[in-house]
């Protein structure tokens, strides 16, 4: 997780403190299942980790997930995203955002086809409205979505690294 996505997970938890997640859940097991499953569509969301605020803090859950997409993302997102510049596609939320990139590597089975990768970031909990600055909530989420996002394309070792900036680019599309 970089610098930054630490700062955003505080912006969403209002915690800098987090607790331990299961030993399998890195991004290099997750690489290692994607790589397994590529290149059927998941049509589902497995899991990269959870991110819970430490003991004696506000209890927060974040997943992160992956998933496999038949290919490049088509029609409209609901109303409550905005859409970033980032990937094929990059939708944040109050609650939730997503980055969908394009991978050509020599770690999948057939390294002349091109995985569509999305990676998921949402807080686990009972649906409700967001509190706090929206836009602020919105930046954060996808600030955490880019940052597994580019490590899970580092860690395939995807051409031009999936096509993701270094930094997370935040302005609308």
């Amino acid at each position: 997780m970089s610098a930054q996505a630490s700062k955003a997970l505080k912006v969403i938890t209002g915690s800098s403190r987090f607790g331990t997640t299961a030993e399998k859940s890195t991004v290099a097991r997750a690489a290692t299942n994607l790589v397994a499953a590529f290149p059927a569509p998941t049509g589902g969301r497995d899991d990269v980790c959870r991110i819970y605020t430490a003991d004696g803090t506000p209890d927060v859950t974040i997943r992160v997930t992956w998933g496999l997409a038949d290919g490049p993302p088509t029609g409209t997102p609901a109303p409550d995203f905005t859409l970033l510049k980032m990937g094929e596609r990059t939708l944040a939320a109050a609650n939730r955002a997503s980055v969908q990139f394009a991978c050509r590597s020599a770690r999948l089975s057939d390294s002349s086809r091109v995985a569509h990768i999305v990676i998921g970031v949402e807080h686990w909990d009972v649906p409700k409205e967001p509190e706090g600055d929206v836009e602020a909530l919105k930046d954060a989420y996808a600030t955490v979505a880019h940052s597994v996002s580019l490590a899970m394309a580092k860690e395939l070792r995807c051409e031009k690294d999936g096509g993701l900036p270094a930094r997370p680019v935040l302005d609308p599309a």
